[in-house]
């Protein structure tokens, strides 16, 4: 597969930059933080010198302005370490930052985004209620007005870093029951009235922190709200394109590193007195994996160019997110059976590939959630 034509010069010196953080910071590591089920604080601080975490964000507030393919071309140099989890813990702030970056008060911004591109401290998106799943409109966890506070009351699960993050986006009810009652309020993790449960523990991502949040009238001054009260449901459903668009990045890098570890094995494995590669069934596995993995890397990439443009692509951009995603599940189900009993042994990468690729079809709203979306724009409502 050849070079894209969709990445420009600085595209690929940011690939080639974070190709060579992962190689010095995270891949002596990785194999053992995913059994120890996280990595060291400091790799923020090591990402945020390096100037990973601040790709796509303001200069004023410590960023580097790029385009979406810089952003593209970064996350998918960092997700070659081969765990979903250290992707998605050490850039937890890329969904929950921008709400600030993009609603935010200055003052906020002058307060929330700098520490956090630099890695001093972590931000969260929290979103996700017990009981809720993707229902977002119907979210119960409260923030009621008392003067210049408000006091919040409620719970969140499933919150990537939340064992360990310093700031949460926060999606509350401030008004009636459905979309128009939501807000978004900016909550630092040191506010009394909150807490947190143990981390999690997930079928993958082993090296990501999840974790349960509570609110028992946790107050937080107004100063920090996040856009117009009532208004945050807009907020959150555009954050969404950019997370759904990582999420397929992610799962098309998946599908690569299962897919190279195919190739790889069926060259030397030898089987029936012969090379597992001259077997017809596995060589049209291996050329059906291929097919699907280039046609998702290249919807994605078509879609990824429209939104750089300002163009809106909700619809494709979910079509992406469903296509990599499946494309994901397939590949890697089907690198495990080429593998064999090896691809069932955790020391094999094939077999933390296709436990991370479950959940990617999941976040960002789920694979029935992004087709409801994409039936509404063909139908019109």
């Amino acid at each position: 597969m050849g070079p894209s034509p969709y990445f420009d010069e600085l595209s690929q010196m940011i690939r080639q930059t974070t190709a060579r953080f992962v190689e010095r910071e995270v891949a002596p590591g990785i194999d053992e933080w995913e059994r120890q089920g996280g990595f060291p604080r400091s790799l923020y601080r090591k990402a945020g010198a390096a100037g990973l975490l601040g790709l796509d964000y303001p200069e004023q507030y410590g960023g580097t302005p790029c385009d979406l393919f810089g952003l593209i071309a970064m996350s998918e140099a960092l997700m070659r370490c081969g765990s979903g989890g250290l992707f998605a813990s050490l850039l937890s702030h890329n969904i929950g930052l921008p709400p600030v970056v993009n609603f935010g008060s200055e003052a906020l911004k002058q307060r929330v985004i700098p520490p956090v591109l630099s890695g001093d401290k972590i931000a969260a998106l929290a979103i996700t209620e017990p009981g809720g799943g993707s229902d977002v409109a119907n979210l119960r966890t409260t923030a009621v007005r008392d003067g210049a506070h408000y006091h919040i009351n409620g719970a969140k699960t499933f919150i990537t870093s939340g064992s360990r993050a310093d700031l949460f986006t926060v999606a509350v009810r401030t008004g009636k029951v459905g979309h128009h009652g939501i807000s978004l309020l900016l909550v630092e993790a040191d506010r009394p009235g909150f807490s947190r449960g143990g981390k999690l523990n997930k079928m993958g991502w082993h090296a990501s922190d999840t974790a349960e949040l509570f609110f028992d009238d946790c107050r937080v001054p107004v100063d920090n709200l996040i856009g117009r009260e009532n208004h945050g449901f807009p907020i959150i459903m555009s954050n969404f394109q950019k997370e759904r668009m990582s999420l397929a990045v992610m799962a098309n890098v998946t599908s690569e590193l299962a897919l190279e570890a195919s190739l790889e094995y069926v060259r030397q494995r030898q089987t029936f007195g012969r090379p597992l590669a001259d077997h017809q069934v596995i060589r049209h596995k291996l050329a059906e994996m291929a097919t699907r993995l280039t046609a998702s890397k290249q919807m994605l990439y078509h879609t990824a160019s429209r939104l750089n443009q300002g163009e809106s692509v909700l619809m494709e951009m979910s079509m992406a997110k469903n296509l990599a995603t499946d494309t994901s599940d397939f590949i890697t189900h089907d690198a495990v059976q080429i593998f064999g009993g090896m691809g069932y042994m955790s020391e094999s990468l094939v077999e933390r590939l296709y436990r991370d690729s479950r959940i990617l079809s999941i976040g960002g709203g789920t694979r029935e959630i992004m087709n409801e979306i994409i039936a509404k724009c063909l139908i019109g409502h």
